[in-house]
């Protein structure tokens, strides 16, 4: 799943157009409920209703918050995916439980691709089956992440940071060990589903990175602050940012596709 992200390439047909990053807070204790009612329930409804489940994870930093993303062909399937999923059989059996476990679901952004080639190139990814239960391992030193970065851009400004991210940026974090997996700003049109809510008025460009384990990520993002190239980079920065950056780490669950070892 390491995308050329420079380059136009095969992948901008194989990931989603449209993608939203959801993030959930749960009620205190009830993120392994969510888990095992989504890996076990809710994953094959969305996708035969037409959407691509892309990745679902625990969020290392926050105990109470599940993190997730899924794509769509358009904005119109969009509209038609959710339609058929929400007003379907498995959301209807399913609803209650899931919904006994948040206290919000409203913190969603709605992406696009941030240039030709930065989509998700899920193509060598397999899904567990669901008959491999889910093991808990949130807490593994071990197991491979995903770091997520959401910039919060001023108004006006998400097509030249991506530019810069693109020829600036990119080529030092691959050079210092990430593993660059794509990259998306913020999808202006019309919420095609108003039913579930967006963050209309965000500016954003996201950038999705791999790592082999959270330690890994530690040295990478040590070896950053001690490089001078990056230190310039992240100084020009902070001039088109509206807030801080917001930076989550991510554990994915059994039956994400997003952050599992890619098949030999």
């Amino acid at each position: 799943m390491n995308l050329p992200l420079n380059v136009e390439s095969k992948s901008d047909l194989l990931g989603s157009p449209v993608v939203e990053l959801r993030q959930y807070t749960l009620k205190p204790g009830r993120r392994e409920t969510l888990i095992g009612i989504f890996d076990n329930h809710l994953i094959e409804g969305q996708e035969t209703a037409g959407m691509t489940i892309i990745g679902q994870f625990r969020d290392l930093d926050r105990p109470d918050m599940f993190v997730w993303l899924r794509g769509f062909d358009g904005m119109e399937a969009r509209k038609h995916a959710l339609t058929a999923f929400y007003d379907g059989p498995v959301w209807a059996a399913w609803r209650d439980a899931a919904n006994a476990t948040m206290i919000s679901s409203d913190d969603v952004l709605l992406l696009k691709p941030a240039w030709p080639g930065a989509s998700l190139d899920l193509s060598g990814s397999k899904r567990v089956p669901r008959s491999d239960l889910e093991k808990p391992s949130a807490s593994s030193d071990l197991q491979a992440i995903v770091v997520i970065k959401i910039h919060h851009l001023q108004p006006g400004l998400e097509a030249r940071f991506a530019k810069e991210c693109q020829t600036a940026a990119l080529p030092v974090l691959a050079a210092l060990g990430a593993r660059p997996l794509a990259a998306f700003v913020t999808e202006h049109a019309e919420n095609s589903f108003p039913r579930l809510p967006v963050r209309a008025s965000e500016n954003v460009f996201i950038s999705i990175t791999g790592f082999a384990s959270a330690d890994a990520h530690a040295r990478h993002e040590a070896a950053l602050a001690a490089f001078p190239r990056w230190q310039e980079f992240e100084q020009a920065a902070q001039w088109d940012l509206a807030r801080p950056v917001e930076v989550l780490r991510l554990a994915p669950t059994a039956r994400s596709l997003l952050g599992q070892p890619t098949p030999a």
